[in-house]
C-alpha cells in the first residue's frame, strides 16, 4: 500500500498551486466584490490542460483520473474555493460528454470545452426539486425540429455567464427513468435568466436561475440515450463530490496555513500564540482532521478510477466527512484569529462564508448519510 504521490502528480498538485497563487489568490476578493470571474482566466487555465481534465486526448483533454483530478482542485482552492469549485463543475460537464456522449457530441462539443472557448454548467436543481432530484418538472417535448424544453433549474453557477448547460430533463414518464440530459446553448431562443442571487459564499461565481419558456434546441443535443440522463447526473455526481470535496480541503488547508502564520507573530501574555499549549492542541485537532480527510478522498478517488461496486458510498462518505471537517477546521481558523478573522483583509472570513455551501451543494450531507446508510444496509442483506 503506497500513501506517496507520483512524481507526475507531485507535479500536477505544484503545477495547480502556483497556477492559483499568480492568477487566482491576488485577485479573488476582487472578484468576489464584481461577482464574477473574467473570462480571460480560463484561457489560461486552458493553456495548461485544466479546461477537460477528465476528456481524453484524442478531444483535447488531458485524460486525468479522478485521483489527479482532486489534486488540482485541492491546490486551486488553496487560493479561492469560489473559482476552484467553478472551473469543478466546468470539467464535470466535459467528464459527462466524454463518458456518456456520442462520437459526434464529443467532436461537437468537447475540443471548444477543452481549450475554454465555451464554458460549461451544470442544471440538475429545480425551485421544487432540490435533494429529491429524480422530481424535476423541466419537460422537452420533442418537435419536428428537435426538442422544446419549459421549466426552471435553480442555484445554478454560471447562470447567465456559461456559454452552454448540460440541463436535465424530464422526456418521458415520472421518476429516474424519464429523465434525460441535452446540452443548451447560451443562445437558444427561450433560454433566459433569473437575476444573480446574492449569496454568502462564492460570491465571485455568477449564479441564477435558468429558465426555458419553449426553449428550442436541435434533437442532436440530447446527449447519450434518451431516458437515461438521471443516471448520468448520479455518475457526474460522484466525481463532483470528490471535486467539491477537494476544493474545501484546499481552503481549509489554506486557512490553517494562514492561522499558523498568524500565531507565530501574534503576542499576547509575553509570548506568540503559538506557545500556548491549548492553542497548540487546537491546531493538532485541526492537522490531524485535514491530513486524514485527504486520505479518505484520495482513497474514494482511487475507488472511483477503478470503478469499485462500492465507489459511489465512498465518494458519498468523502465528501460528508471532508466538507464537514473543512468547515469545522476554517471556522476554527477564524476563531484563533479572533477579531482580526472577522475582518476581510485576513481572509479567513472568505474562506469560512465560501466552505460553508460544500456541506449543502452536489447533495446535502443529509443525503450522504442517507446514500452511505442504505449502501451498508444493502451489503448485509
Amino acid at each position: 500500500m503506497d500513501f506517496a504521490l507520483s512524481e507526475e502528480q507531485q507535479a500536477i498538485f505544484d503545477m495547480a498551486r502556483d497556477f492559483g497563487a499568480e492568477h487566482i489568490a491576488p485577485h479573488a476578493r476582487d472578484w468576489e466584490q464584481d461577482g464574477t470571474i473574467p473570462r480571460d482566466l480560463w484561457g489560461k487555465a486552458a493553456e495548461l490542460g485544466l479546461g477537460g481534465l477528465y476528456v481524453s486526448e484524442e478531444h483535447g483533454g488531458s485524460g486525468l483520473s479522478r485521483l489527479d483530478g482532486t489534486l488540482v482542485f485541492e491546490a486551486l482552492a488553496m487560493a479561492c474555493p469560489s473559482v476552484a469549485a467553478f472551473l469543478s463543475i466546468h470539467n464535470m460537464c466535459g467528464g459527462m460528454i466524454d463518458k456518456f456522449g456520442s462520437d459526434a457530441a464529443k467532436a461537437r462539443w468537447l475540443p471548444a470545452l477543452c481549450r475554454m472557448d465555451k464554458v460549461f454548467s451544470y442544471c440538475l436543481t429545480e425551485p421544487g426539486s432540490g435533494s429529491d432530484a429524480a422530481a424535476l418538472r423541466t419537460r422537452a417535448e420533442r418537435t419536428n425540429d428537435g426538442w422544446r424544453l419549459n421549466g426552471t433549474k435553480a442555484f445554478i453557477s454560471g447562470g447567465g455567464y456559461s456559454d452552454a448547460y448540460v440541463a436535465m430533463v424530464r422526456t418521458g414518464q415520472d421518476g429516474p427513468k424519464g429523465i434525460s440530459s441535452v446540452v443548451v446553448e447560451s443562445r437558444a431562443p427561450g433560454l433566459s435568466f433569473g437575476a444573480p442571487e446574492n449569496k454568502m459564499g462564492w460570491r465571485s461565481q455568477p449564479t441564477s436561475q435558468v429558465q426555458f419558456d419553449d426553449c428550442a434546441i436541435p434533437a442532436d443535443n440530447l446527449l447519450g440515450e434518451e431516458g437515461r440522463g438521471f443516471a448520468y447526473a448520479m455518475a457526474g455526481l460522484d466525481g463532483g463530490r470528490l471535486n467539491i470535496s477537494a476544493c474545501a480541503l484546499g481552503g481549509a488547508q489554506a486557512a490553517l496555513d494562514a492561522t499558523l502564520r498568524y500565531m507565530g507573530e501574534r503576542r499576547a501574555f509575553g509570548q506568540t500564540l503559538d506557545q500556548f499549549q491549548a492553542l497548540q492542541f487546537r491546531l493538532a485537532e485541526m492537522e490531524t482532521a485535514l491530513q486524514s480527510s485527504r486520505i479518505f478522498l484520495r482513497q474514494a478517488a482511487w475507488k472511483l478510477d477503478r470503478a469499485a461496486p462500492d465507489a459511489g458510498k465512498f465518494c458519498a462518505m468523502a465528501k460528508l466527512h471532508v466538507t464537514d471537517r473543512a468547515f469545522e477546521v476554517a471556522n476554527q481558523c477564524l476563531q484563533l484569529h479572533g477579531g482580526y478573522g472577522y475582518l476581510a483583509d485576513y481572509g479567513i472570513e472568505k474562506i469560512v462564508r465560501d466552505l460553508r455551501v460544500h456541506q449543502i451543494l452536489e447533495g446535502t450531507n443529509e443525503i450522504m448519510r442517507l446514500i452511505v446508510s442504505r449502501a451498508l444496509l444493502a451489503e448485509h442483506r
